[in-house]
């Protein structure tokens, strides 16, 4: 199944990462690279108490990178709720608010 899933990130290594609690949600949107140095893989490994019982040794796994190009944060618990768009790429930041109620 991982193989599955790699040739398909290889295809395509567009991903979008989502991450929410208490009303308040990140995007992130990135270009997957599987270029991971040795040395890291092993801390990941060493360091993270589950591989090590579900694995033998760290080269059993697929790891990858995921460099952030653009991040979205949007707080949905003040009205209007805040939206703010970072470019990590170009370093810009845009702010606005969610909904067509509210604008700038």
């Amino acid at each position: 199944m991982k193989w599955l899933w790699l040739l398909f990130v290889t295809t395509n290594p567009n991903i979008e990462l989502l991450a929410s609690a208490d009303r308040i949600s990140v995007r992130c949107k990135g270009a997957v690279s599987f270029e991971v140095e040795e040395d890291v893989k092993r801390w990941i490994f060493e360091n993270n108490p589950v591989l090590p019982r579900l694995y033998e040794r760290y080269d059993q796994l697929v790891y990858f990178v995921l460099p952030i190009a653009e991040m979205d944060y949007y707080d949905l618990n003040p009205t209007p709720p805040v939206f703010k768009h970072f470019d990590l790429i170009s370093g810009e930041v845009s702010n606005g608010f969610v909904g067509d109620r509210f604008s700038k």
